[in-house]
């Protein structure tokens, strides 16, 4: 029988996922997709991503060849204000097709197997003194939905994404009513005044973020609120970048080079790190909003720790031991920038709050450059 199987193949599960082969664990990771495939993101890796990367010895690769971040630029309520993180400290653009490919591949090289093509049902149920556990996953070949697959193991993480099928089965899911908002992404080329900083422009109730990824193209995300300004997802693009000041004049050459990805509602939660028997992990344990640009980095650690609070587990043949276990670990490493992303966001919802936060960067743009490498974990 497998130790532990993965719903979801993107960084949270492949992180967990290498960690556990690494340590003699029989692994496998599902996901309903194959790779590489295309994923809606803001395509950077902060300062903190990758030294959480070399804590575990992955280097090389796409990320030798990827652009660097030196920091920061934020606009807002008429004020500009570049933070760079310092020291030689710097982050990476880089696409998640390259990226989610290439840590599946070194997941499997550590010796965790892999299947694309299965759509997960729904958690596998059992019963141990007299309560419920979490005994594998129950699943389907996509396009055959009608034979299910029965896949028993030790433990489960679900690194299923936002709307994890697994904690909504297990009653974990959490979508409070607000706030809803939704995210809108496409490549574009010939954006001009690209440079080697990531780039966030705030406005009442929405934001532009721009990431360069080299080769004339960049990255740009819109993120809006329950009610966007446009017909089309493209046309709502165009419309927040027109209303963002200075920031139309440099798409005027600008031209869509993808497809727009939507992605939303995206205010999702739960109610706890998992239940005996399955560990939550990246955006199934919360959705983190893309506004500070950790997001990545949160999911990645949210699965180490999924991973080493399974091994204890497994080691201990103690569930529990490994709930609480986890539990503790988000708690101390991964909670206090949750309530910082949601301190930021609360102003970005409210024109008094947004035009009081450009005063202050005004007057104290100091605060901006430590909130900016905070979020970058370059503090």
């Amino acid at each position: 029988m497998l130790d532990v199987i993965i719903a979801g193949a993107g960084p949270a599960g492949t992180l967990a996922a290498l960690v556990l082969a690494r340590a003699g664990a029989r692994v496998l990771v599902v996901d309903r997709e194959t790779f590489p495939r295309d994923k809606l993101c803001g395509d950077t890796l902060n300062p903190g991503a990758l030294s959480l990367l070399g804590s575990l010895d992955l280097g090389g690769g796409p990320l030798d060849a990827a652009p660097r971040l030196a920091g920061m630029v934020v606009t807002g309520a008429g004020t500009r204000v570049v933070a760079r993180y310092g020291g030689g400290t710097a982050g990476v653009a880089l696409s998640r097709r390259v990226f989610d490919a290439w840590l599946l591949d070194e997941a499997v090289r550590a010796g965790a197997r892999f299947e694309g093509g299965l759509v997960v049902r729904g958690p596998l149920m059992g019963e141990a003194n007299g309560a419920a556990v979490v005994r594998g996953l129950t699943m389907s070949r996509r396009g055959a939905p009608s034979r299910p697959l029965r896949v028993p193991a030790a433990l489960v993480i679900a690194a299923d994404g936002r709307r994890s099928v697994v904690a909504r089965a297990l009653g974990l899911a959490v979508h409070p009513r607000s706030p809803r908002r939704w995210a809108f992404g496409a490549y574009l080329s010939g954006v001009a005044e690209i440079s080697d900083l990531g780039e966030m422009h705030i406005a009442a109730g929405r934001y532009v973020g721009i990431a360069p990824l080299g080769g004339g193209v960049a990255n740009v995300c819109v993120v809006t609120g329950p009610r966007p300004d446009g017909r089309s997802p493209i046309e709502v693009m165009r419309n927040a970048i027109a209303r963002a000041g200075r920031l139309q004049r440099r798409f005027q050459g600008a031209s869509f080079v993808s497809d727009v990805r939507v992605l939303g509602p995206m205010a999702v939660g739960a109610r706890a790190a998992g239940v005996r028997g399955a560990l939550l992990a990246g955006d199934a344990a919360g959705f983190i909003d893309p506004m500070t640009g950790d997001g990545l980095h949160l999911a990645m650690r949210g699965g180490v720790l999924a991973a080493r609070a399974a091994l204890l587990g497994l080691e201990s043949s103690d569930l529990d031991r490994a709930l609480r276990q986890l539990e503790d670990d988000r708690r101390r490493e991964i909670e206090p920038k949750v309530r910082f992303n949601r301190a930021l966001r609360r102003v970005v919802e409210s024109r008094w709050a947004v035009g009081a936060a450009g005063w202050g960067a005004r007057l104290a743009p100091a605060a901006v450059r430590w909130a900016v490498r905070y979020a970058g974990d370059a503090a």
